[in-house]
């Protein structure tokens, strides 16, 4: 089979379509025939060197797919069959014609969506569903503060705290973009970040009172100015370090506060928690995909064989939505 690897750290041009041996199924794994892979910004950075594969895990990168089951491994006592459409989240190897995934890794793919589309959904909608409302515990009428609103983290960021009820403040760099945000995805208050400043935007738009969660990509660069936009009681949720990994923290504004600042990841956690978070996506997320009140929203597709030029789109920060592979 074909697949991409990562000959050396760089830029998109780093990227490789190699012919390997197909994978095989292992216990409890399921084998897919992917139709589709999503981008994120941890292939980015694994492609950068900054962001190596977990142990055990496959150096392909590629953390979701959409596809067909084409076989089993042992033990496999979830309710597929071969020819299901269904939907991966991965630990690594989705840029490939086949990948083997643990079974409690897999759903089918929501009614209503096709099938290359439905791989912009997993690592997504597990990543924004378990930080958001498993993790953060966001609830309705609480003000949630997400940086990068029109990415795809963002945009289902968006999509789904609205869905629960939250009102929605979200930063993005271009005037284009801020005017997405606010017209296409409804979000309550846009804020363009380049000629804003968050921290006041927010506090004016809450009374004084700050954002209840934040769900930030940046890291470091953010880190006092998010604390200082939280509200009491507060949770920052940092998934991304785009800004940098170290920074200074005032420990007193945090405490006056009694705010949290949480730092979580998807990619390494143990397959159990995986599934559990998966599980938790079907029964919550799924139904509001299928009733259209979350839209998966898809920038562009490339051929496998363009991956560089696939990532070379995704660096330059203008896609609003997903950017997928198709197989």
């Amino acid at each position: 089979m074909k697949a991409v690897f990562i000959a050396e750290a760089g830029g998109p041009e780093v990227l490789e379509l190699r012919d390997i041996e197909a994978p095989v199924p292992g216990p409890g794994e399921v084998l897919i025939d992917v139709a589709a892979a999503g981008i994120n910004r941890a292939d980015v950075q694994q492609r950068r060197g900054f962001y190596p594969p977990p142990p055990g895990a496959s150096e392909i990168p590629g953390l979701e797919v959409s596809g067909r089951i084409a076989g089993f491994g042992p033990e496999v006592t979830r309710p597929f069959a071969v020819g299901d459409r269904v939907v991966a989240l991965l630990a690594g190897g989705g840029y490939a014609e086949q990948v083997a995934v643990p079974a409690g890794q897999v759903l089918r793919v929501p009614e209503g969506v096709d099938l290359v589309t439905a791989a912009g959904l997993p690592e997504t909608a597990a990543t924004v569903y378990s930080n958001l409302f498993m993790t953060a515990q966001l609830g309705p009428g609480e003000l949630l503060l997400i940086h990068g609103a029109t990415g795809g983290i963002g945009t289902m960021a968006v999509q789904m705290a609205k869905a629960f009820g939250a009102r929605v403040a979200a930063t993005a760099g271009t005037e284009e973009k801020v005017s997405t945000a606010r017209a296409f995805l409804g979000v309550d208050l846009a804020i363009n970040y380049r000629d804003e400043d968050f921290v006041e935007a927010v506090r004016s738009a809450s009374g004084g009172r700050g954002a209840d969660v934040i769900l930030d990509v940046v890291g470091a660069k953010y880190l006092e100015r998010n604390v200082e936009a939280l509200a009491p009681y507060g949770r920052l949720v940092v998934i991304g370090l785009q800004g940098g990994a170290k920074a200074e923290l005032n420990l007193g504004t945090l405490l006056s506060k009694r705010a949290a600042v949480i730092g979580t990841a998807l990619r390494p956690r143990p397959v159990e928690e995986k599934a559990a978070i998966m599980a938790a996506v079907r029964e919550h997320v799924w139904p509001l995909i299928e009733d259209g009140r979350i839209k998966p929203l898809v920038d562009r597709t490339f051929p496998l064989e363009e991956v560089q030029a696939a990532h070379a789109h995704f660096d330059s920060g203008e896609h609003v939505g997903k950017v997928l592979l198709t197989v």
